[in-house]
């Protein structure tokens, strides 16, 4: 697996083989296969500085040293909200 980093002030949509697409805030990193580090437009935003490419393992070249260790937060509804059922009315 290779870590992705967003290095512009824009949201990103990085393509990615078979058709699948990775969408990345500014300042965010995500995760790709390594086969999919090679793909040819991806290879294009690294070249043009938007992104960096760099091992899981490997700190990022020239970044600021961010990206989260831990658990990702959860955004959205919980599970067990204890929200209204049709029933309660």
């Amino acid at each position: 697996m290779k870590s992705i980093t967003n290095k512009t002030q824009k949201p990103l949509s990085i393509p990615l083989p078979r058709g699948k697409t990775l969408h990345l805030g500014p300042g965010k990193t995500g995760q790709i296969s390594s086969e999919a580090a090679e793909h040819p437009p991806l290879t294009k935003l690294v070249q043009a500085g938007e992104i960096d490419v760099f091992d899981d393992h490997a700190a990022p070249t020239g970044g600021s040293g961010g990206g989260a260790k831990g658990p990702r937060p959860f955004y959205g509804h919980a599970a067990s909200s204890g929200g209204r059922r049709s029933g309660d009315r």
